[in-house]
């Protein structure tokens, strides 16, 4: 009996430490929590920056608790010419979020673009970012990679990219393009993301040498098909809401007012 109580024992103990291997595995394979900002370098990327908007800042006041670049453009015309950057009256933090209050005052349409890291900029990166929006008819947003050298020919990189009333795609403007008559966009057919921004996703843009890649909750959505016009200079993260531009341009509705929220947002050096 008491051979048989020690193999019972043994027996025990093994199963409880398979269990436990099967649990730690299960808890490693997990996907990462997306509301939980990511830290830390990854596999060809150094991080040069992050954002988890964890101290508070009321209207007007982004600037002083956050830095001046984070108030980004203001008293400007934004794409469209119709609304105005004023991100005094637009951006604030609260509940560990920043928050674009997007209106009409003054029968002008209130926008903004922030941005988060710096004028400097870098030559290639990759940059992710938690966000969603209320439906705003008549807004958009350009989340967009811009020359710091403000020189269009050589080239923007955008996403995401769409209205605030429907699905983001990603898109990249072929540098040198505009030397050779109108810009040209790769690539030419627009790639959206499978949902529209109502809920909680992340965005992800991977910019390497000759080649763009636009991630949407970690899934490929697109990439630019032309090695040759991919963007080769420093370019600035720039977090742009402004008014609805294009050949069917409408002004927001004055009534139409809502919020576009970020969670956080990070950007990694490319460290091949």
């Amino acid at each position: 009996m008491a051979g048989g109580a020690a193999v019972l024992a043994k027996v025990a103990v093994l199963a409880v430490a398979a269990a436990l291997v099967v649990a730690v595995g299960v808890y490693l394979a997990r996907e990462p929590d997306p509301a939980q900002m990511p830290v830390g370098d990854l596999p060809g990327w150094k991080q040069t920056g992050a954002q988890d908007f964890t101290e508070p800042a009321r209207a007007g006041e982004v600037g002083d608790v956050y830095g001046a670049d984070m108030r980004g453009y203001h008293d400007l015309e934004d794409t469209s010419g119709m609304g105005v950057y004023t991100p005094d009256s637009v951006l604030s933090v609260r509940n560990g979020k920043l928050d674009y209050f997007l209106h009409t005052a003054d029968g002008i349409p209130r926008v903004a673009a922030p941005v988060p890291f710096g004028y400097r900029g870098q030559t290639y990166g990759r940059y992710s970012i938690r966000f969603r929006s209320d439906t705003l008819p008549g807004y958009k947003i350009a989340f967009l990679l811009w020359p710091t050298s403000d020189d269009w020919i050589e080239g923007e990189i955008d996403w995401p990219e769409g209205e605030l009333n429907g699905k983001m795609y990603g898109v990249s403007a072929i540098k040198d393009s505009t030397l050779k008559g109108p810009a040209r966009f790769d690539p030419p057919t627009k790639y959206y993301a499978p949902t529209d921004a109502t809920d909680w996703h992340v965005a992800t843009t991977e910019w390497t040498p000759g080649k763009v890649k636009w991630f949407w909750d970690g899934k490929l959505v697109g990439e630019t098909t032309m090695p040759e016009g991919v963007p080769t200079t420093n370019m600035r993260w720039t977090l742009q809401a402004e008014t609805k531009d294009g050949a069917d341009q409408d002004p927001p509705k004055p009534e139409t007012s809502g919020h576009l929220e970020v969670d956080w947002i990070v950007q990694y050096a490319y460290a091949p």
